[in-house]
């Protein structure tokens, strides 16, 4: 990538994905669009914080907060209550006169600006949901906050703006100072399954407990950084966090048969466990095979019988991470194991889930925790953390540590393959989340991609790794062909504020982590990907990088000069649409007299058929040369390219005087095909051709992408083969993403396709879903 820089002040990457779409250095022209260098327009300038190699600076700075927060939770109120002490560290080089925070609860608010930015339609089956979405709720939701002090007691003034929290600072925060202040608040956790969010309950009438799934839940310092200064926008529910990273010490009180679970470590197993769980959980840190049940199924079921009136307190700690989360429930089940890391450094995989979920979760889940962190390790960075938790919460969410996933069986047991498959999918993605955003800390709330695509691409991978046979629906190239290939004004750029996107999946998701995969297999190559991409990841390793450090970083440590493929896959929506137009065969002149006059005669005789020579012959018409022979001379009959003495001597001289070089080529035989390609989607793309000989056999050649340089819309190129080609095909592969596969081979191959009608189903997230032929076999076998 040349490093060429804006003249532009300031250090923000990007002045919107849409302009920056539209921006082209030769506007009208078929060529020095696509193939320009980014530096001059879309990157923002290198400078002592982030260096034009994509690694941080020498004067690379970031923020630090270290939380002591004592929470209670109220099983009968469903609330929360909280103080927390904040440490923060100015370690930038500005003064501070305040600080943001974080109050995310904030979201559903019942007069807040959240509920009212979504469109709403009526449609002929409401949900509970859709309608309060729509008249909204009349419950007493958001953060209350009780008091905001600083270290010794005094009042500090704040201002609460939705989900935002500015405090006035008493005095100015100099570079390199720090201020400890203290809040109270409490709020009313809300109902998961009719207000939505991330954090929340989820009510089990049937034996009338809850789970509490604590996420968001106390106020958080915002990022304060070098390229964007405070990082302030606010919470509306899909965009996520930006956070500081720091130490945590939280202690949490619940009522005393609840089981916790938590980012980090707990410090007092032996006092909130029974004897037996905690002899079970010192026998789980030697257990590599198979994962120890350190609280039973048999306890959990007990525990739904009663309802403790005293209480306990379980202290966790965690250093180094950017926001904590815990699990709190008397109906879950935890497992646990040891999973070596990094040639045998511990990390303990576990999992905790009710029994509803006990037939899939105790079988897989902990076991593809251990599986996961050891696969990411390897493509990234060694897992850092202790531990790694999977929480069943018939939900999808990441956090340090800990994630909450769905999948759960049939009453009696069973469970579908797509079920299995579905929660296999969604542990493996929460808890790579651990590596992107945990530790390579981008900003969600911005650029969901960097989070979102680069953990779905490493997903992939490690799906793939867990079974060869596994039914990845992200990663594959032909996979996002339908996203693709839809009107330009239902899509948008990848470099798209996660807010403004419509089809957030496969924008955020799949496209990215599609456009990883080919860079991998199809462009770069693994050992160059692999490299670059380890790199990135060791670069940025509890740190804050921008799309601009992974850009630069992918190219430094490759070689590979990237800038027309983040042009045309991230800030573009150009499909990828490459045809083969139109096949020329050539062959050399053999200077055989012979061979030559009979391939001069066919031409000859074909020029001279036309439409109406031959109706002028099917009407009976007799020329005046044939109806008069006094017209006919020695031309007549005269065999212009018949073999003659001559002839031969001609071509024999001609031959004779061609030097050895070129005798050798002319003995060879060789085929030219000359082959006219057009870029019909406006993606340039390599163009990868398999060539089918008529002796049965198959060549794979690949031309690099800056063929398209010199004409982004149309190239042709003159292939020579030493044997006669039967057909060509473009992608044979499929990992491009070309949208139209029609166009790809000459002759032109047509397949048709079936299809079928089907009922739409609505199904809750996480129950079973497709056939179940393990609940028909038991039937059909009881």
């Amino acid at each position: 990538m040349k490093k060429f820089y804006s003249l532009l002040a300031g250090s923000l990457l990007l002045t919107s994905a849409l302009q920056a779409q539209q921006i082209e250095y030769n506007p009208g022209s078929n060529h020095g669009n696509k193939f320009e260098q980014l530096g001059s327009t879309l990157l923002a300038d290198p400078n002592m914080y982030r260096s034009a190699s994509g690694a941080p600076g020498p004067k690379y700075w970031q923020q630090k907060a270290d939380y002591d927060i004592v929470a209670k939770l109220d099983d009968d109120k469903q609330r929360l209550d909280g103080t927390e002490t904040i440490t923060y560290y100015n370690n930038s080089p500005d003064a501070l006169t305040y600080l943001w925070l974080q109050l995310d609860e904030n979201q559903h608010k019942k007069d807040g600006d959240n509920a009212k930015i979504e469109e709403s339609k009526m449609q002929d089956k409401m949900s509970l949901r859709q309608l309060q979405g729509i008249m909204g709720h009349n419950l007493d939701l958001g953060n209350h906050i009780v008091s905001a002090k600083d270290a010794a007691g005094n009042n500090l003034k704040y201002t609460i703006n939705e989900t935002m929290m500015r405090i006035e600072l008493p005095k100015t925060l100099a570079p390199g100072a720090k201020f400890v202040f203290k809040i109270a608040w409490w709020y009313n956790i809300s109902d998961r399954s009719t207000i939505g969010g991330r954090g929340g309950y989820e009510y089990f009438p049937e034996d009338k407990n809850y789970l509490y799934t604590m996420a968001q839940w106390y106020p958080r310092m915002a990022v304060y950084s070098d390229f964007q200064g405070w990082q302030n926008k606010q919470f509306n529910g899909r965009g996520e966090f930006a956070l500081t990273f720091g130490d945590f010490k939280v202690a949490i009180n619940v009522p005393a048969d609840h089981v916790v679970d938590a980012t980090g470590q707990c410090s007092n197993y032996s006092q909130v466990l029974t004897s037996a769980q905690y002899q079970r959980w010192q026998k789980a840190q030697n257990s590599h095979k198979e994962p120890v049940e350190v609280v039973t199924l048999a306890e959990a079921k007990k525990a739904l019988q009663g309802h403790a009136t005293t209480r306990k307190t379980w202290n966790w700690h965690a250093e180094n991470v950017r926001d904590f989360a815990w699990v709190s429930s008397r109906r879950v089940v935890w497992d646990a194991m040891a999973t070596q890391i990094d040639g045998g450094r511990k990390v303990m995989a576990m999992s905790v889930y009710g029994p509803e979920a006990y037939p899939i979760y105790r079988r897989y889940s902990t076991k593809v925790v251990a599986h996961t962190v050891k696969t990411y390790s390897k493509y990234t960075i060694p897992y850092p953390y202790p531990c790694a938790t999977s929480v069943e919460a018939s939900n999808g969410m990441e956090y340090p540590m800990i994630c909450f996933n769905y999948g759960r069986a049939e009453k009696d047991g069973t469970y579908s393959e797509a079920t299995k498959n579905g929660m296999i999918g969604v542990v493996i993605h929460e808890v790579g989340h651990n590596f992107f955003p945990m530790i390579v800390n981008s900003d969600e709330r911005q650029w969901t991609w960097m989070d979102e695509g680069l953990n779905t691409f490493c997903q992939y991978l490690t799906e793939q790794e867990w079974d060869p046979t596994f039914p990845s629906n992200r990663g594959p190239a032909y996979k996002i062909v339908d996203y693709m290939k839809l009107p330009k004004n239902e899509l948008e750029p990848i470099m798209t504020n996660s807010e403004n996107i419509q089809r957030f999946g496969p924008n955020a998701y799949a496209k990215p982590a599609t456009a990883l995969n080919i860079l991998r297999e199809t462009v770069m190559g693994r050992e160059l990907f692999d490299y670059a991409f380890k790199t990135y990841a060791q670069r940025w390793a509890f740190k804050h990088p921008t799309p601009t450090d992974f850009f630069r970083t992918m190219e430094d440590a490759s070689a590979v000069d990237l800038d027309w493929y983040w042009r045309g896959w991230f800030y573009g929506t150009d499909p990828v649409d490459i045809s083969v137009d139109s096949v020329k065969y050539y062959r050399l002149n053999t200077k055989n007299a012979q061979v030559e006059g009979s391939y001069d005669r066919a031409q000859f005789e074909r020029n001279l058929t036309n439409i109406s020579t031959t109706r002028n012959k099917e009407a009976g018409m007799r020329s005046a040369v044939e109806a008069d022979t006094a017209l006919q001379d020695y031309y007549s009959k005269w065999d212009r390219f018949a073999a003659t003495p001559a002839t031969d001597k001609s071509y024999k001289a001609m031959y004779d005087a061609l030097s050895p070089e070129e005798k050798k080529l002319y003995d060879s035989k060789n085929y030219f095909y000359e082959v006219s390609f057009s870029n019909k989607g406006g993606l340039p793309m390599p163009l990868f051709i398999e060539w089918t000989y008529t002796d049965g056999s198959k060549q794979l050649e690949k031309i690099p992408a800056y063929i398209w340089r010199h004409n982004e819309f149309n190239v042709t190129k003159v292939f020579a083969k030493t044997k006669e080609v039967k057909a060509i095909k473009l992608d044979p592969y499929r990992e491009t993403a070309d949208i139209n596969e029609g166009n790809n081979s000459w002759p032109r191959e047509y397949t048709p396709t079936r299809f079928e009608l089907f009922k739409q189903q609505n199904t809750i997230r996480g129950a079973s879903t497709g056939g179940n032929p393990m609940q028909e076999a038991r039937k059909t076998n009881p």
